[in-house]
Parts: C-alpha cells; structure tokens; sequence
C-alpha cells in the first residue's frame, strides 16, 4: 500500500474560490494521494464549503483547477466532466436522503439512474452496501425512524454505491454524540483500507482530524489562503502556530 500513497488522486493548483468579486481562498495548492484520508480543515465561515463545492462540482472555482488523476475537471466539457464526477461519492453534511423513501431505494437511486443493472442485481448490491456500513436487515426503514449515527451511515452507503474512486465527506460528526462520531471515524478508516478508496473529509472536529487523517491543509480565514499542515497529529507537535493554536483550541 506505500507505493499507492505516492501517486495523485486530486490536485489542485492555484485555485482561488468566492462568489462574485469576494474571494473567499485563494492561491489554494494540494494534492491528495491515493490512499489518503485528506482533511481539509479550519475554523467556520474559513470556506471549507465552498471549497468541497469546487471539488465535487457544485460550483466554478474562480481561477486555477482541480484535477482527478491528472484530468482538468472544470477544463473539460460538460459531458466529460460528468463521467469524471462519476468517479466521486459525495456525503453531505445532512445526509441528504430522501425522507420518502426507504434506505434500500435511496442507496438504489444512483444505481438505477446510472447503470443497465437488473432490479434483482441493484438489491443484491444494495444490500451490501448497508451491510458494508453496518446497517444489514434495515432496508425497508426510512430514514425518520434512524438515529443520527445510522443517517450518516446509510448516506456514507448510498455515496458508495457505484463505487467511486474517491469519497468527499462533509463534516462527518456534525450533529453526533462523540462515541457515534468515532464508530463513524473507524468506518471511515475501514473503507479506506478495505476498498482503497481516497477520502476527503471536510472538518473542524478535532477528535477526528486527529484520528483518521494523514494528510491535511489549513484554511485560514485571516490571510485567505491555506496552511500547509501535513500529517494533523505532527502539525499538532511542531506545525504553524495558527494551526497548532487551532488543534489545541479544546485542550484548556
């Protein structure tokens, strides 16, 4: 698995984000390897959001490019641009599942939107996609009747459902309890290291920039750029001030 740490996932170069003629970031420059658990960190209102959005495709950064496996995203046409966003799986801070309907037809609405699977094929995948997050035997409940722990998990099987190359989470322990939010944590590591997967976590939650990330930048919403930081847990140690005053914020 070492040699995978060094080939690039995602990179992103002279990148600058905002609405309008207001910058959020910019001069953003990283690269994410296969294999990472990146961690884009900083503290609210720093545009981490907006940076995910830019990742993902949601929104046209201002200048500079994002690149999967050496592909220009936002260089390429539109058509070109949706089978590279294929290649993502996307967790959204609210989990964003459809109340209406079951999590076996949530996790199967990309499945059927996008592949010439049998019904039979798509509940057999479905079925191990839940049970791939811990939550086999729930296919017929609806996400009403989950707690916040299970949402996120249900919304982490439907993000992996067509098997993305890459995984973009969006503040994964918002609204959790701290022993749900590091069973999250472990999954996190888990599909890492079983699938493969690249991960993308957009946080500020210290316990879990701590314990799943190997590789980080901070957004600084002072200067309006990042911070470099390496592995979290030797930016803790011996990083940037800012950033070390960051990690530490709880610890008084």
């Amino acid at each position: 698995m070492a040699e995978s740490f060094a080939t690039p996932h995602v990179e992103v170069r002279d990148l600058a984000i905002g609405y309008g003629d207001f910058v959020v970031q910019r001069d953003l420059n990283f690269v994410v390897n296969k294999g990472d658990i990146f961690v884009i960190m900083g503290g609210n209102g720093c545009g981490k959001t907006t940076l995910m959005r830019a990742l993902v495709g949601l929104q046209p950064p201002l200048a500079g490019a994002v690149l999967f496996s050496g592909e220009d995203f936002w260089g390429a046409d539109e058509e070109h641009r949706q089978r590279l966003n294929r290649k993502l799986g996307v967790l959204f801070q609210v989990g964003a599942l459809w109340s209406s309907l079951t999590l076996a037809e949530n996790v199967a609405l990309p499945l059927s939107e996008y592949t010439d699977l049998t019904q039979q094929r798509i509940a057999e995948l479905v079925s191990f996609k839940l049970a791939l997050v811990g939550l086999a035997g729930f296919e017929e409940f609806y996400p009403a009747e989950l707690s916040g722990g299970m949402k996120k998990r249900a919304g982490v099987a439907r993000a992996m459902a067509l098997d993305p190359e890459i995984l973009v989470i969006d503040e994964p322990s918002s609204g959790l309890d701290p022993l749900t939010a590091r069973r999250l944590d472990e999954l996190i590591v888990e599909l890492r290291d079983s699938l493969g997967t690249t991960i993308v976590v957009v946080t500020h939650d210290l316990a879990s920039i701590l314990s799943i990330g190997n590789n980080s930048i901070y957004l600084d919403s002072e200067t309006h750029t990042m911070i470099p930081t390496g592995n979290p847990r030797n930016a803790l140690e011996s990083g940037h001030p800012k950033v070390r005053h960051f990690l530490t914020r709880g610890a008084a």
